[in-house]
């Protein structure tokens, strides 16, 4: 056999084994702070907590209701207070915790949705804000409050069809457990819907609905404020600023405003999406949502925190795969949210629902 026949001969016989060669795995990489699970339910989603003074409140999907739930910060395994649903067909949602125990939430029992109340001791129940929400002129959502329970926000959209829908996603108990943990996205025209894939948080993919609104109402002078295209307000723990997400050019960022409409701030400029803020219990730092490091994927989020101070932001959650959101601050050193990753592989596998985490700053 010639010699340059024979080569060639040689290389087609080297061409399968290359092509069989065992692809290299991904690296899964170490969690940048420690992470541990605090409520697990692998019959239950957990989303959303909320801490004031020593209480914790979530928000609860199980056994086809809605509820919230409150219990001790320091021991949320022990039976707690839970605001469930007294009518066929009603649905709590959005729990948010007050520092003298009593607790926030919605609830669509006096029409479509409603922000309520309740009280610490007792079982009375207060609606928040004004006649409108019964009126059915505003329905809320992403609902947060000062500690002390004067100050409130919430979102929600003024478009009749989008209205609609999410009345409809409201109480629906077989939603896709991913638009349970993400309800950011019920303002994105690509993203309110579960399908395969999701365009990029990026400049230039616009969503088509028109942009939603954030409303401030002070219980003490009834005063309601509306911020136009804004949502996921939080309030500071003073019950003095607001910071807020506002869509620009299909891109979401960290705006800060003060409740009395001064001093409007952009906190980040990132191209792609940051989320769901939470303030510091001493009012200095903001932890947050973000597919930053995921290019804008929607289903990849971790967890970052902001000095307000210096502006310097710092990522606490850095697993592969996660969809890591709803923080919440339980302390000055820790930091609360809902995730989809797996309780035995927490940096690599994911599961098919939700779990209440914490991940601890350093000293």
């Amino acid at each position: 056999m010639p010699v340059q026949r024979f080569l060639i001969w040689i290389a087609a016989l080297a061409v399968p084994v290359l092509m069989i060669q065992p692809a290299v795995a991904a690296k899964t990489p170490k969690p940048l702070y420690p992470v541990s699970p605090l409520i697990a339910d692998s019959h239950a989603d957990e989303v959303y907590p909320s801490v004031a003074g020593d209480f914790l409140v979530y928000s609860q999907r199980k056994k086809n209701q809605y509820s919230v739930v409150r219990v001790s910060k320091t021991d949320p395994t022990t039976a707690g207070r839970e605001v469930g649903p007294d009518l066929p067909h009603e649905s709590i949602r959005f729990g948010v915790a007050l520092k003298n125990g009593a607790i926030g939430y919605t609830s669509n029992r006096m029409g479509p949705i409603a922000a309520w109340m309740r009280q610490a001791h007792g079982d009375g129940h207060i609606a928040i804000a004004n006649m409108g929400t019964f009126r059915h002129a505003l329905m809320p959502a992403n609902v947060k409050a000062s500690l002390d329970g004067r100050i409130w926000c919430f979102d929600t959209s003024l478009e009749k069809t989008r209205r609609a829908k999410m009345l409809d996603d409201y109480n629906d108990v077989f939603l896709n457990r991913e638009l349970v943990g993400q309800s950011w996205r019920m303002y994105s025209s690509d993203a309110f819907r579960y399908k395969a894939g999701y365009r990029a948080t990026a400049p230039g993919n616009v969503s088509k609905f028109f942009p939603p609104s954030l409303f401030i109402f002070d219980r003490k002078s009834s005063q309601l404020m509306m911020i136009p295209n804004a949502f996921d307000g939080a309030v500071s723990p003073d019950g003095k600023r607001i910071v807020f997400v506002r869509a620009t050019n299909g891109n979401y960022d960290l705006w800060m405003q003060d409740v009395d409409g001064s001093t409007l701030t952009q906190l980040t400029t990132t191209p792609f999406g940051e989320f769901e803020p939470a303030w510091s219990p001493d009012g200095s730092k903001i932890a947050f949502v973000s597919n930053r490091d995921s290019k804008g994927d929607v289903r990849k989020t971790s967890i970052y925190i902001m000095d307000l101070k210096t502006t310097r932001v710092t990522r606490l959650t850095n697993a592969t795969r996660a969809t890591d959101g709803g923080p919440a601050w339980k302390d000055a050193k820790t930091v609360l949210f809902h995730s989809n990753r797996s309780l035995k592989k927490p940096q690599a596998g994911t599961v098919s629902d939700w779990n209440i985490w914490q991940v601890r700053l350093p000293r």
